[in-house]
This record gives structure tokens, sequence and C-alpha cells, in this order.
């Protein structure tokens, strides 16, 4: 009973000088629920941090400062064995943008007006390259300031692209990853397969192989991102910097940041972490320029890294993908011809002979799919005849009705 008077009596005391209203879920609270104490008060809580007060009553939340959202581990690892070997502090120079400081970075409103968080607060830090834009149908535009254009979402323009179904339907990013399931590590609370009944009508559904080793998000992905040749230019003491007309080159920066080439289609596929057909694109394909007093450091555009990501493409539809878009398509398994060679990149002393060849690059968490495995791919055999057949007689039977009288 002490106790509870002592906490009524403050709560009284503080707004006899602080005129503010608390709404929301936190409204019943008396003041020092949150800001701790009047001899020691934390001016505001939510922004605290690791230490905040509000993990005294989230407990188990206070788990999310030691994942990878607020480390960015799986980030720092990759530049240890890339960027880092030319530049120990390349990650503290470019990498700290979007790291979760406190609850606010999630939580919208102020202390007294905490909301839970929304898909677009989401977007704010899971944008770009990252999974994130792509669910509402927005791909990064290229770095040159010509393509510096059109729409755009926190300041950063994006190409306008198809979103996924989910989104279209209205379903938030908490609804599959929730905040429970982050804070003990798992990127997710839901699978696929927790909400869908895999139905037996599309023919890639009665496919047995289909459905034991390909991801569901193999076929229904509609199209991601991907980044080919990822490049870092780092100046020293050199006026040319302003000779680069790209994203960035306005702020004070040791480095800037271009690609050799973006796409927005259907992404590469190899093996996931569980042995799973998934798609898989550069994460990335790194090279590093240094030029200091207008001249190039050692060699120009040295390949650090070669590394692929298995990753899922947030651009879910119901269908995507025909038959021939993997079982006639070497190069989506990183097995391209000579004679399907566009980009000749060691001949520009780039140190791969393509992007889709696989020879000197790896998949940070997974697999390329075996060689043995997309040659059976590519055999066609009585199975893939037979379905591929009805897909088509398929497509002609509702082309045949959509122009009848």
């Amino acid at each position: 009973m002490a106790v509870s008077i002592g906490v009524s009596v403050a709560a009284e005391n503080c707004r006899v000088c602080h005129q503010v209203a608390v709404t929301g879920v936190h409204r019943s609270l008396a003041c020092l629920d949150c800001h701790v104490s009047e001899s020691a008060t934390v001016a505001d809580p939510a922004a605290a941090g690791a230490d905040s007060p509000c993990v005294r009553c989230h407990k188990k939340f206070g788990e999310l400062f030691n994942r990878d959202m607020a480390t960015r581990a799986p980030e720092q690892a990759f530049v240890t064995r890339s960027y880092a070997k030319v530049d120990r502090r390349f990650f503290e120079k470019n990498c700290t943008g979007c790291h979760l400081k406190s609850c606010l970075d999630c939580h919208e409103g102020g202390g007294h007006d905490l909301r839970k968080p929304v898909t677009e607060r989401c977007l704010s830090c899971h944008k770009g390259y990252y999974v994130g834009w792509d669910y509402a149908g927005r791909a990064p535009r290229e770095d040159s300031l010509r393509y510096q254009r059109g729409r755009s979402a926190g300041g950063d323009y994006y190409l306008t692209m198809r979103p996924d179904i989910h989104f279209e339907k209205g379903l938030s990013c908490g609804d599959c990853h929730s905040m429970q399931s982050l804070a003990i590590g798992k990127r997710s609370a839901k699978g696929c397969l927790d909400c869908h009944k895999v139905s037996a009508g599309p023919v890639e559904h009665r496919i047995k192989a289909h459905l034991e080793k390909l991801e569901c998000y193999a076929c229904h992905s509609a199209w991601a991102p991907q980044e080919y040749g990822t490049f870092y230019l780092r100046f020293t003491e050199s006026l040319s910097r302003d000779d680069f007309w790209l994203k960035g080159g306005d702020t004070p920066s040791e480095y800037l940041k271009s690609a050799y080439l973006r796409k927005q289609d259907e992404p590469p596929l190899g093996l996931n972490s569980r042995g799973m057909v998934s798609p898989i694109r550069p994460q990335f394909i790194a090279y590093y320029t240094h030029i200091r007093r207008e001249q190039v450091v050692g060699n120009e555009n040295r390949l650090l890294a070669a590394e692929w990501k298995a990753f899922f493409p947030h651009t879910i539809r119901r269908g995507t993908l025909l038959c021939d878009s993997c079982h006639d398509a070497a190069s989506r398994f990183l097995l391209e011809s000579r004679n399907a060679r566009i980009y000749r990149l060691a001949e520009d002393g780039m140190g791969l002979e393509s992007f889709w060849d696989r020879r000197g690059q790896r998949v940070a968490n997974g697999s390329f799919l075996p060689e043995e495995r997309v040659k059976r791919l590519m055999d066609r055999g009585p199975t893939f005849q037979k379905g591929y057949i009805e897909r088509w007689q398929l497509f002609s039977n509702r082309a045949g009705g959509s122009s009848s009288p």
C-alpha cells in the first residue's frame, strides 16, 4: 500500500510542473514507472537503448539489442572478410546508418505517445538493396545522379515495381515478423505453410521434387533487386572526387559508391542453409579503388570478395515463373556458357570471367546447386515434358476463351 501511495503522489507532483498527457497503452502508468525516480530521472526512457527502463517491463525485448538488427554482426563479418583488408575503419565510415539503437527506432511517436511499429517505419531502415523495400514494390535506382528522380521515400529515389501480394492485401511486416520472434533471434514468426495450404491444382504443385526440394519463394518470387559489382571509391586529398557524378557526392565523405550493373528480375537460384533451392544474389561482389592525390594507389578495381547470399525476396505473387525459367536457364545457376556471355569482366581486369560463372565465387550462407544436379534439370525428362505440355494447354485454353465473342 505504501508503494502504491508513493507512486501516486510522485505522479501527481510531476504534473504540477510537467503539463503532459500520456496516450496509448501507457496512459494508465505513473510517471516514475518509466522515468525511474525523482532523484535519478531518465528524461526519455524509450530513447535510452539497451539500458532503457522499457525493458524492466518488456524484459524479453531487451534481447533485441543483442540481435543482428543492433549488432549488425553479419555485415561486420563481411566487411572483415573484404573491405577491412584495405581500410580497418571501413565499417565505421560507411555502415553505421541503420542500426537499432533505441525503442524509438521502431516505435513511432514520442515517449508519451508511443505507438506500435508500422510497415513504413520498418522500410525506413529495410530499404534500398536490402529486403523490405521490395515488399512495397520499390527497387533501388542507379547511383548516378542522372537517375535520382521520380518517386522517393525518406529522401531515397526508387523504381516502381509490382509489390508483394501480401502488401496489396494489407498485411504489415509485423504480421509475419513479430517482435517476439525477432527477440529470440528468429527472422519470422510464421512460414508460408502456416497460413497457406498447398493446392494440387497447379501443375508445379503436383511435382513431388518441387514440394520437397524448393522453398515456396523459389518460384513465387516475381522479381528481386540484384547488384552485380559493388564499387567503393576512396578519395584521399583528391579533387577528382567532384568529377564522379554519384549519389552522396554532395556530402563530405572519404568514399563514393557505385555499381557495375543493377537488375530487377527473377534472381539466380542456389541452396540455402536448409539445403533447399532458394533465390540467391550477390552480397557482395566487392571492388575497391583508392585514389590519392589524383593517382590510383595499387590496383584499380581490386576484387576483395565475390559472395552471394541465399535470401527471401518479398515479392510474392500467385504465379510467376515458367518452366523454362529454370529448366532452360543455366545462367540462373551460375553456369553461363561462354557463347551466352555479354559482360566480359576478365577483359576489363575485374578478376572474374562473368558474374554468372561460379568459379571464384561462393554462397556465404549456402552453396551453389551442384553441376550434376543442374544437368539433370536441363535434361527435360518425361515428367518435365508432361507438365510442360499441360501448362501450355492451360495457357492456350485461357487465351482462346478471352477472345471469344
